[in-house]
């Protein structure tokens, strides 16, 4: 027992006013990797490794005639060469997609079912058909050009729409016209009586472009077996250890137990390293069969080719007003591009998370999505940072501008008319979905004011002086986070005095390590320098989903604060067991166990050191440690209001965003100065998308865009000084209070960036362009509607 001085209690006050929740506390892992001390997957070496190379078709689509293997297994260094034909005889599992949609008549989605390698067919450049693995990496190259795949070239299909046409090239024998799932949601008659008493409709059709998730680190993966234990263990990236072990210990058709997966620092993600890959089946075979480790590192340009794409949509949308500008009811029509093969979540941000966040923030009483996801002999779909969220809030912010201008109202008075207001909360929205909380014409009135949109005429004015175009866009957008799933928050404490924290969310890029440490922090009364979070051990993280969605904080907050709970209950025993006192008299605050109107107290480090050095009496808690699994997280509705500002250049196309501000409603904000950089980096990625990036692909589906000297992406000349605003209504649905901000940045970018820049085109009646506004499309647009008046 130990008596403690008013002194303490002071202390543990000014840290949690440093470190407590709301504080911008700078990032524990920065000092590491800013000094280049950051280990990734690559940076891990194991004795006698040996090292594989993946032979992929250059072919988008054929048949494949023969896989000739023995000049390469004759070349030095080979220690093997397989083929898809291997691996089925292993009797591995295929990659298939989880998700339960079903289509419009009921039936389930068709699966693709791709094995690692294929056997019959490829069908996208870059389809794996064999690998080599070698003493060196050099060799292994060397070997798998020396390896002939003879394949008989079929006509391809890039397309959505053109695939799903009759006498399109098949890709599947079992899935007619390519159509994988014919998406529905919504009451169609209810909607078409809508829009039959509309005062006015407006059409618009809308692509949402393909693009490319370029991380800094490519993916890779070094494997090894136990042949005793017949375990295999994998230091690998992922986004969470505890879902990517699941996936992976149902392909190989083995209990979990015999899969161990590590992942140490990950180089971005955004969507695309949640999922297992081809390779990776792959290099686990050959460890096994070699009884050495493998190893695999991907390069940047079989990058472009074997990473999941994100967005990929065309569609036509259609909005019905009344005379008075308030939405009736709105629907989507149209295609999404699945790639060639169907993994993951690939189908469900082109058609389910599309329809749950179309309505946005808006009284939207009707609506209906009809989405066809299409197969194509391109590289296959995945998810990408807002995974359908963006797409959906483009698609409604562009028609309400569109909307506007054909009624003459003006855009920011038909918002504000639409606005679903505070008093209507909790509000079942169209989408099926119900939002707990939000005050968005509050945010909407914040950004207006922050972003000085008063004087914008002045500034239009200027820059016509200098003879450039200026046109400006305000944009609401609302997230449905990821949807209700279990998180792990597991405490330990350990004998030098410092606190592990497990959790089943998963850090590649977030920052997880200062706000989680906060949240306990602030719970317990531990020290934030002491918290020490572990999350890249599956032996360790038993259960989660990682990160993605937006859901981090949302889930493994709660998680620690039901876990600190558990914590605290315990305490509360062992401390009156060690004071002497009742357990009813034990009181706990700022990290003490403390007996009711005396200053009789322990701190919880000591507690929890005098429980691992001492024998407990029955009925008193060993260990302040706790496994806790909480039950599903709900959803929680990230939203804000974005305001964005182009000049062009009408002699040369180029758009300049000359000012951005986007005020946002995240709830209850642990870390601002964290949440302030996630946004920064999600409208950095819509500015990508927006003004240059865009997957190509030619008339025989080779990959026009397989390098960064073909692929735009933006620097750091391309991204604006923005001005961020908070306007936070904490969520009801999550003891924090939190909403996630992880792709709001995204969500709110893409609508305001190309509304803008239609704003400003406007002068040349110029309606709409279509992502990625480049400057040879803009300048293009310009010419065509000059011609048009001449």
């Amino acid at each position: 027992m130990q008596d403690h001085t008013p002194a303490s209690a002071l202390e543990n006050a000014i840290a949690l006013q440093k470190y407590g929740v709301g504080q911008p506390v700078r990032r524990k892992e920065d000092d590491t990797l800013v000094r280049g001390q950051g280990k990734y997957t690559d940076d891990f070496n194991l004795p006698d490794q040996a090292y594989a190379f993946i032979v992929r078709s250059s072919h988008a689509h054929g048949i494949i005639k023969s896989i000739g293997t023995d000049a390469a297994k004759a070349m030095p260094g080979v220690l093997g060469v397989w083929t898809g034909a291997d691996l089925i005889a292993a009797g591995y599992a295929p990659f298939a997609c989880g998700l339960p949609l079903k289509n419009r008549d009921g039936s389930p989605l068709l699966q693709t079912n791709r094995t690692a390698l294929m056997t019959d067919k490829v069908r996208y450049v870059g389809d794996p058909v064999a690998f080599v693995v070698a003493q060196s990496l050099a060799q292994a190259r060397d070997a798998a050009e020396a390896v002939e795949v003879d394949i008989e070239p079929l006509p391809s299909v890039t397309d959505a729409e053109e695939a799903a046409q009759p006498g399109a090239p098949q890709l599947y024998d079992h899935i007619p016209n390519n159509v994988a799932l014919d998406y529905h949601y919504g009451d169609t008659e209810k909607v078409e009586a809508a829009f039959a008493k509309a005062a006015h409709v407006v059409k618009l059709d809308m692509e949402n472009t393909r693009v490319a998730v370029v991380p800094m680190e490519p993916r890779a993966a070094l494997a090894s077996f136990d042949k005793k234990t017949g375990r295999y263990t994998m230091q690998v990236p992922t986004q969470g250890v505890a879902g990517n072990r699941t996936m992976l210990k149902n392909l190989l058709k083995v209990e979990p137990e015999k899969v161990h997966l590590l992942t140490a620092n990950v180089g971005g993600s955004f969507g695309m390293k949640n999922i297992n890959y081809p390779e990776y089946i792959c290099i686990l075979h050959a460890t096994k069969a070699l009884g050495r480790p493998v190893k695999w590192t991907d390069e940047r340009s079989t990058s472009f080719l074997s990473d999941s794409h994100g967005r990929a949509q065309r569609i036509h949308g259609e909005l019905a007003l009344d005379a008075e500008g308030h939405f009736l009811a709105v629907k989507l029509s149209g295609y999404g591009n699945l790639g060639a093969y169907i993994t993951g979540v690939a189908p469900g941000p082109l058609s389910l998370n599309t329809g749950k966040n179309l309505s946005s923030v808006y009284r939207t009483p009707l609506m209906a999505i009809d989405i066809k996801t299409v197969l194509t002999n391109t590289t296959l779909m995945g998810a990408y940072r807002g995974a359908g969220r963006p797409e959906a809030n483009y698609y409604m912010e562009r028609m309400i501008d569109a909307a506007a201008d054909e009624m003459g109202i003006n855009r920011l008075t038909m918002r504000k008319r639409n606005f679903i207001k505070p008093a209507q909360m909790p509000f079942p929205a169209s989408s099926g979905v119900t939002y707990d909380s939000g005050d968005f014409h509050g945010v909407f009135a914040k950004a207006l004011e922050i972003s000085d949109y008063e004087n914008f005429a002045k500034r239009k004015k200027e820059s016509r002086k200098a003879g450039k175009l200026r046109g400006i866009a305000v944009g609401s957008y609302l997230e449905v986070t990821a949807p209700p799933s279990v998180e792990l928050g597991k405490i330990v404490f350990e004998a030098d005095g410092g606190v592990k924290l497990i959790t089943g969310t998963l850090d590649y890029g977030q920052g997880h390590a200062a706000p989680f440490a906060q949240v306990l922090s602030a719970q317990l009364g531990v020290p934030f320098e002491s918290v020490r979070l572990e999350q890249g051990d599956s032996d360790i993280v038993h259960t989660g989903n990682g990160t993605g969605g937006s859901r981090s904080i949302t889930a493994s907050g709660m998680a620690i604060v039901e876990a600190s709970r558990i914590v605290v209950e315990k305490g509360k025993r062992a401390a009156a067991h060690l004071l002497e006192a009742s357990e009813a008299d034990i009181e706990f605050g700022d990290g003490r166990f403390t007996i009711t109107g005396t200053d009789r107290s322990i701190d919880i480090i000591d507690l929890a050191k005098k429980l691992r050095d001492n024998k407990m009496p029955e009925g008193v808690p060993n260990s302040l440690d706790v496994d806790h699994t909480t039950g599903p997280v709900p959803s929680a509705f990230p939203n804000g209001c974005h305001v964005a500002e182009v000049e062009i250049d009408p002699d040369t196309g180029v758009v300049k965003i000359v000012r951005y501000t986007g005020v946002n409603d995240f709830g209850t904000v642990v870390n601002p100065m964290i949440v302030a950089g996630q946004l920064h980096g999600g409208v950095a990625q819509g500015i990508g998308q927006a003004l240059m990036e865009h997957v190509r692909y030619d008339e025989n589906g080779q990959p026009v865009t397989g390098s960064f000297m073909d692929y735009a992406m933006p620097r750091a000349e391309d991204i604006p000084m923005m001005t961020v605003g908070d306007h936070p209504v904490p969520a009801t649905t999550n003891p924090l209070g939190t909403k996630g901000c992880g792709e709001a940045g995204c969500a709110g970018s893409l609508s305001t960036i190309v509304n803008a820049v239609v704003d400003a085109l406007s002068e040349y009646g110029i309606k709409h362009i279509d992502m990625p506004l480049t400057s040879e499309k803009v300048w293009r647009a310009i010419q065509d509607a000059k011609a048009k008046v001449a």
